[in-house]
C-alpha cells in the first residue's frame, strides 16, 4: 500500500464493522472503494472510512438506507467545492439540520429507553440481594 489507500480489513478493524456490512453498504451504493488494487482489491481512503462512521452513527439511531444516502448527498455536495446558488446550499443546509434535529429526538429517546433499562437491572440487583439464600 502507498500509506494513502486501505483494504478492507483494516477498515474494518478501524470501523468496527464487518467486511460483509461493508460490502453491502457497497452494493447499496453508500460507499464505493476509492480504487482498487491491480488484484482486484477494494482500497479506500481516510474519506471513505469518514463515511462509514457517519453511516455506523446513524444506525443505531434507527436512520433507513435511503435516509442515510440522502444525507451523504447533502454533505457530498455541501463539501465538494462546487458553486453552489444561495438558494441550493440552504436547502441542503436545511436538510442537514433537518437530520440534526431528528438525530437528537432520538438520542433523546434512547436515554430514556436506557434509564429505564438501567431501573430495571437495579430492580432486579435489589431483588437478588434480598432474596433468602438457598439451603
Amino acid at each position: 500500500m502507498d500509506g494513502k489507500h486501505m483494504q478492507i480489513g483494516e477498515v474494518a478493524e478501524r470501523t468496527e464493522l464487518s467486511l460483509r456490512t461493508i460490502r453491502h453498504y457497497e452494493e447499496t451504493g453508500l460507499v464505493v472503494p476509492s480504487a482498487r488494487s491491480q488484484g482486484g482489491f477494494r482500497l479506500y481512503t481516510e474519506a471513505d472510512v469518514a463515511r462509514l462512521m457517519v453511516i455506523r452513527r446513524m444506525k443505531p439511531l434507527g436512520f433507513t438506507l435511503e435516509e442515510m444516502r440522502d444525507l451523504l448527498a447533502a454533505t457530498d455536495r455541501l463539501d465538494s467545492g462546487d458553486a453552489l446558488s444561495d438558494d441550493e446550499r440552504c436547502a441542503l443546509l436545511e436538510l442537514v439540520g433537518g437530520f440534526e434535529r431528528a438525530a437528537a429526538e432520538r438520542v433523546t429517546k434512547l436515554r430514556t429507553q436506557l434509564s429505564r433499562a438501567e431501573e430495571f437491572a437495579a430492580t432486579l440487583r435489589q431483588r437478588l440481594a434480598g432474596a433468602p439464600s438457598p439451603q
